[in-house]
């Protein structure tokens, strides 16, 4: 595809982009204007300019921060704020000129720290250069909000680190396509060791997490809540609300908080509200509560509920108010007085109000990490050779707002009842609320966590593979997904690392895909789209 054409910007890095090949107007299908896609692009390019400076300069104890907050500022309904995404990049070139004070000055000047065009990935006249170098850049912003979470909790990997030096200069490199793709399958393996520091992370800081029953219903009186991936910001917010007759209820990706010791101990920690991300323009309108985004997904803000939206961290969105972290006796810290102050003001519902989810169900159930699952492994294998499981199905992935994501939740409720559904992410709202039964005292159904928690999927199918003496692809597990953004990426290619085949992946294949790409996907790992939960489900149980 040829981008030069006069469009007013180019992105297509999400599922839900327009006509499944890209937005080009004036603004794109997720919310964010022509004007913040070309200062993510600017902001792209310069951390390739720094990426490439750092090849050869020392960095600096900032740098490694600078670069991931970069690259995950850039995720899909991260930031829609054009003045936040100005100021991060004026920190990357400031950043590059302490590192390499004399680039900026240089009468001979070679180009090699010069920040990169990003344009000319887009443009590329080799549909297949531009769709790996696609894969990589998305695969790298995805791994970088992983490794958001874990450094805030004060773990790092100088191997994720590095490699995210790497894959930022090579985008600015001409390599053919079959070296490219060796750069793409490394996303993988290194999202690897990224999401097993994140799990290690979130464990040994918050305990391992146990089964847990959340309800929907909200209790009257003052509350909170708080959406998106991060557990740090969630136990600053029970710390600062505790004693205040304030109650917090988790939304989105932050539901499988409730399943952590150290989390799940605060009495006010009540329940979860809404559905999936892409519901809360309608759920939060009139919402008698403020609503605190620590990650993605937010979405354009209405009217209706503009002045009771805060964001902090990278997420960022024009005119509402943002939550800075601040130092205080050496260490980070945030104040989340303005959110607290607004929860009283608003005074929450006069009486209980009882939600459900998308299927009619009042709770849901979260908290069966690897640490649970394989805690009962030799029941679960029991029940394997005693044919009262007969497969496993690993049902999650991100949702969205297109037409056919209720694939999943026919698929889920059309599953014999001698089969285990394994899920996570947000996919799982399309039916996490329905009562599936039990095998042997083992839930059907088991939410093992947040999307970063594939990681305890690969961990289950490996302990598996392990207790039945045979590979993963034997067992008798299949992986139905479903993804919308840029951790997903970065997800699918840990898998494909790993040797995992026959995905079925939908709704749609991304648009960044060649032909050729998508038919060595494929080929070698036999990845195919959904059709109909009937048909898949036929073939998937042979």
């Amino acid at each position: 595809m040829n981008t030069e054409k006069k469009t007013e910007m180019f992105c297509f890095q999400c599922e839900q982009t327009a006509g499944c090949t890209g937005c080009t107007k004036a603004a794109g299908v997720c919310g964010k204007t022509a004007e913040v896609a070309a200062l993510q692009d600017e902001l792209t390019g310069a951390l390739i300019g720094l990426a490439r400076t750092c090849m050869s300069q020392k960095k600096t104890d900032r740098t490694d921060r600078l670069v991931i907050e970069g690259l995950f500022s850039t995720l899909t309904n991260v930031s829609f704020d054009e003045e936040a995404l100005k100021k991060q990049l004026q920190e990357i070139r400031d950043e590059k000129n302490r590192i390499a004070p004399g680039c900026s000055t240089c009468m001979a000047r070679c180009g090699n720290t010069d920040d990169y065009d990003v344009k000319q990935i887009w443009a590329s006249n080799d549909e297949d250069i531009r769709s790996l170098k696609s894969l990589l850049l998305f695969g790298i912003r995805g791994m970088a909000a992983y490794a958001y979470h874990a450094m805030v909790l004060g773990y790092e990997s100088g191997e994720v680190n590095e490699f995210l030096y790497r894959a930022l200069a090579v985008l600015a490199e001409d390599f053919s396509a079959e070296d490219l793709l060796q750069e793409v399958l490394s996303v993988g393996r290194v999202n690897l060791t990224c999401m097993e520091l994140l799990d290690r992370a979130n464990t040994e800081t918050f305990g391992t997490p146990s089964p847990v029953t959340v309800p929907l219903t909200v209790e009257k009186g003052p509350f909170i809540v708080i959406s998106g991936h991060d557990l740090y910001d969630l136990k600053l917010l029970l710390e600062q609300t505790e004693g205040k007759g304030i109650n917090i209820y988790t939304h989105g990706e932050m539901l499988p908080a409730h399943g952590y010791p150290e989390l799940k101990k605060y009495p006010h920690l009540k329940g979860n509200f809404g559905t999936a991300w892409q519901n809360q323009q309608k759920e939060f309108a009139g919402l008698p509560a403020p609503v605190l985004f620590t990650t993605n997904c937010i979405m354009p803000v209405k009217k209706s509920y503009a002045d009771r939206i805060f964001t902090t961290e990278v997420v960022s969105y024009p005119e509402m108010v943002h939550i800075p972290e601040k130092e205080m006796d050496g260490k980070l810290y945030k104040d989340f007085t303005p959110v607290i102050e607004k929860a009283l003001e608003l005074g929450g519902y006069p009486e209980d109000y009882v939600f459900t989810g998308i299927n009619g169900g009042t709770e849901v159930t979260t908290g069966f990490g690897h640490g649970t699952v394989l805690s009962v492994a030799d029941k679960v294998v029991e029940a394997v050779k005693a044919g009262k499981i007969r497969h496993f199905f690993l049902v999650g992935g991100c949702d969205g707002a297109r037409t056919g994501r209720n694939y999943y939740t026919e698929f889920v409720k059309q599953t014999p009842e001698d089969t285990i559904i394994l899920t996570l992410a947000c996919g799982k709202y399309r039916f996490n609320d329905l009562d599936l039964g039990t095998i042997d005292g083992l839930p059907r159904l088991m939410d093992m966590g947040q999307c970063n928690d594939a990681y305890s999927a690969i961990r289950v199918a490996v302990a598996l593979a392990e207790a039945f003496d045979c590979e993963v692809n034997e067992l008798p597990l299949s992986m139905v997904l479903s993804w919308y953004e840029q951790k997903a990426v970065s997800i699918l290619l840990t898998l494909l690392h790993l040797g995992i085949k026959n995905i079925k992946l939908g709704p749609t294949l991304p648009a960044f895909l060649s032909a050729n790409v998508r038919k060595l996907l494929v080929d070698t790992y036999k990845i195919e789209s959904i059709t109909t939960p009937e048909k898949d489900l036929a073939e998937l149980l042979g």
